[in-house]
């Protein structure tokens, strides 16, 4: 089993670009988080425009989310 499977992931949609690689994440089920990107997406400098469906890593207490994969 991979590490990233293991953990509390969600698919969801880019309804929002903010500031800082910050972006509003539509989890669809009535959820909306705001998500910023990993690290790994920062140094390949992989893009993420509204509307693209993206891999969120959830944090435990429910906060913010961590964009992981974009597809």
């Amino acid at each position: 089993m991979n590490q990233r499977e293991d953990k509390n992931t969600a698919i969801g949609t880019v309804i929002e670009a903010l500031p800082n690689t910050l972006f509003r994440v539509d989890l669809g089920d009535g959820k909306v988080i705001i998500s910023y990107l990993a690290g790994k997406m920062r140094v390949n400098r992989i893009k993420v425009l509204l509307g693209d469906r993206v891999e969120v890593l959830l944090d435990p207490y429910g906060g913010k989310g961590r964009i992981i994969k974009r597809g």
